[in-house]
């Protein structure tokens, strides 16, 4: 099977993408992903930078090789703009405030909680692709293992205050391990990973975290390459991302709210009751605009038709509710998260991420009036789909 584009490996190689619009690739070691896109907005003050990738020094000596291409140093970069909380896309801004003085612009919800979140927020990927890109990148054994192992332990990347907003405890188990908001403990993942996790704990919120300058909501405008874009506020993936409309130039810069080829990790635990609902609601925003000729992700390449694509993510997403009412209607009997999940996915992908994906479409199912829970006597959440 062939590599996505988004897990391409990032190319040194700099592209104007649209007026006074430079697309970087900067490198990332991320499962299912090979590279992030920093893009350069250019004005007569220098440059805005949207998503300077992951913190430490490798990261840094491929901006600066990037935007020197683009005749540009650091210095010049005046803002950095932040569509997600998530570490490939705020890495680099950091650095860019402390020793440039740039002013750093995030969506108002914008958060991080502790230092501990640079860690928790690092799925991006849905469990789908993961397995698409081990399927392209190693033999099938290696493969199965690689991902069991790496991504079997992942928690979700959302900050959550210990429940949501519809009843049910999500539970706040600690660093390591706990309880699920569906029940049953969290995988522990390797002592490796757990290990490297605890060395970029302790650096992050020293080295890594940005202080937002110029929070945005809904509907703001803001002046980036000499013209005016639009903020709009498309939580899902993540409550705080954000997108930039360009109707001048009919660009719109999509984050990770909308890729090419794979669809973002959707999670169950949120400070949103039904992150699925508002993932649905931001795709049909973003559909619904005018005149939008080039749509640049924050992996993978430019691409044309944005209300194609965002028609395409929600039938993913709308087939995948109705394999969990095939699988309901299957059990004939109330089920537990972790049976939903190895009904939809291969062994190799079980574990929390897989779960937590399974949740999400769970509890929009039962907030939609489609679906009913209980909890059994280990406290476990069952389900029953309509």
């Amino acid at each position: 099977m062939a590599k996505r584009q988004e897990q391409e490996t990032a190319s040194s190689t700099i592209t104007e993408v649209g007026p006074g619009i430079i697309r970087m690739q900067l490198p990332i070691h991320m499962p299912g992903l090979g590279h992030v896109n920093m893009y350069a907005l250019l004005d007569s003050n220098g440059a805005a930078v949207i998503d300077p990738g992951l913190p430490g020094r490798f990261t840094w000596r491929a901006i600066e090789d990037r935007l020197k291409q683009a005749d540009l140093k650091p210095k010049d970069v005046h803002t950095v703009l932040i569509t997600h909380s998530h570490p490939d896309h705020f890495g680099g801004a950091r650095r860019f405030v402390e020793e440039h003085g740039a002013k750093v612009v995030a969506h108002e919800s914008f958060r991080f909680g502790l230092a501990k979140s640079i860690i928790e927020r690092q799925p991006e990927v849905s469990v789908n692709d993961l397995e698409a890109h081990a399927d392209a990148t190693q033999p099938d054994h290696e493969a199965a293992e690689h991902t069991h192992t790496d991504h079997a332990g992942h928690h979700n990347g959302h900050d959550h205050d210990g429940h949501d907003h519809d009843g049910h405890d999500h539970g706040d188990g600690g660093w390591w391990g706990g309880p699920s908001p569906w029940g049953g403990q969290q995988p522990r993942p390797p002592l490796n990973r757990r290990l490297l996790w605890s060395v970029m704990r302790m650096l992050g919120g020293r080295m890594s975290v940005p202080e937002i300058s110029h929070p945005v909501a809904e509907g703001d405008w803001l002046t980036l390459a000499g013209r005016q874009m639009r903020v709009l506020h498309t939580p899902g993936h993540t409550p705080d991302h954000f997108c930039l409309h360009d109707p001048e130039a009919e660009i719109f810069i999509a984050g990770d709210h909308v890729l090419p080829t794979i669809t973002p990790h959707i999670s169950g635990i949120s400070s949103s009751a039904d992150p699925l609902l508002a993932f649905f609601a931001s795709l049909d925003a973003a559909g619904a605009i005018p005149n939008v000729s080039q749509v640049l992700p924050a992996h993978g390449h430019p691409f044309a038709d944005l209300a194609e694509r965002t028609e395409a993510i929600k039938a993913h997403h709308v087939e995948r509710l109705e394999k969990i009412q095939e699988i309901s209607r299957m059990f004939g009997r109330p089920a537990n998260v972790t049976e939903f999940t190895r009904h939809l996915f291969r062994k190799r992908s079980w574990g929390s991420m897989a779960e937590s994906e399974t949740y999400a479409h769970l509890e929009h199912l039962r907030l939609a009036g489609d679906a009913e829970s209980t909890r059994d006597r280990q406290g476990m959440l069952l389900y029953t789909t309509g």
